[in-house]
């Protein structure tokens, strides 16, 4: 959608545990401002009514049809305004992700209430609504091919697992009129999951995917300022810090960076698998639940700072990690379809340090050294 600037509105939807909370801190990673995007995000309406308002379907404060007016009316609302402030913020391109939306709200009610709620509180049609979104990332439930991952990031999670397969079962039917609809399973393993979907949200807005595959270099210390001329490198401020295990199968951490001029706040697991595979789960956070995190730092395990430098070479994308305890030498990282890829003449590759323990973050964040 093009309204004097580039907007584009993707909703995010699936059943209990399918991911999005994940995914919306990848977007928020990938779409930066630095390279000129505005992400506006649309948190999930009926979970902030039930926590903030205290208003509970489930129970005995009202009925599920009665809760759909607060739910639709709010959500109708957030649309708006999302759209709004897209049109006022100085940047050209604007993302507007939302948490769930209006259709989702068929899965709990009849086709014909939904539809008679919807115009008596919103004076809207099921076709104005579906007129409003450029396409819908459906993610597919964890209970359903994923089930040892289903309560990874949520221990609170209150649905079985057989509630969750009926609620992701009636969500997909409630959005399977839209003709943009792209469903993302289980079928691979998580990360490939999320993947797959920022690589929909990239065929969204008409850009090239970025390549997934990741190689891994130390360099001696570039010429940053002669990146930033030469090939418009971008810098962004990272501090990323290991928290103290609670469970010897997850590792956490936070991480801080900075987007322009905003800083942004995430929090991260790393589930570890008896056979060996990994599991992330990531969300954003506050700065509030940021500082709050930090006193659980493993006090053996300094904080990683670090400017990422982002920018394009012969149609591939690379990035170069700068370390303030290294002043000779830096990490560079290649993404590319291909296995072998030039990087910028202006660059000195001392080694290929793919898979190597020794220069991955956690490791850095003891040894502080390259």
């Amino acid at each position: 959608m093009k309204m004097g600037k580039q907007i584009y509105r993707v909703v995010l939807t699936g059943g209990p545990a399918s991911g999005k909370t994940t995914l919306i801190s990848r977007i928020l990673k990938e779409f930066k401002q630095d390279d000129g995007w505005r992400v506006i995000t649309i948190p999930e309406t009926a979970t902030e009514l039930i926590s903030g308002f205290g208003i509970n379907p489930f129970g005995v404060c009202m009925s599920m049809l009665k809760f759909q007016d607060f739910v639709i009316a709010d959500q109708i609302h957030k649309e708006k305004l999302a759209l709004q402030a897209a049109e006022v913020v100085p940047e050209e391109k604007v993302l507007i992700v939302y948490d769930r939306a209006l259709l989702d709200d068929k899965a709990y009610i009849t086709d014909e209430e939904f539809a008679e709620t919807l115009y008596r509180v919103g004076g809207k049609t099921e076709a104005e609504v579906l007129a409003g979104y450029d396409a819908v990332l459906y993610l597919v439930t964890c209970a359903k091919g994923a089930e040892f991952a289903y309560n990874l990031g949520n221990t609170a999670r209150s649905e079985s697992i057989e509630y969750a397969r009926e609620i992701d079962d009636r969500t997909l039917n409630a959005w399977s009129a839209y003709q943009n609809l792209r469903i993302i399973d289980n079928s691979v393993n998580f990360e490939d999951k999320i993947n797959r979907a920022i690589r929909e949200i990239y065929r969204v807005i008409g850009e090239p995917e970025p390549m997934v595959k990741k190689r891994k270099y130390l360099i001696a210390m570039p010429d940053i300022e002669l990146l930033k001329s030469r090939y418009r490198a971008v810098g962004i401020d990272m501090v990323q810090t290991y928290l103290a295990m609670t469970n010897p199968v997850i590792e956490r951490r936070v991480r801080r960076q900075k987007n322009g001029e905003e800083e942004l706040f995430f929090y991260t697991e790393k589930h570890f698998r008896p056979d060996g595979t990994k599991w992330d789960t990531e969300r954003p956070i506050t700065e509030k639940e940021y500082g709050r995190y930090m006193l659980e730092a493993d006090p053996a395990l300094g904080s990683v700072s670090k400017v990422k430098y982002r920018f394009v070479y012969d149609s591939c994308r690379f990035e170069i990690d700068v370390y303030p305890f290294s002043a000779e030498r830096a990490v560079l990282f290649c993404y590319s379809e291909k296995p072998e890829r030039s990087a910028p003449p202006e660059l000195e590759i001392i080694s290929d340090v793919t898979g190597k323990a020794e220069y991955k973050n956690k490791q850095l964040a003891k040894s502080q050294t390259l």
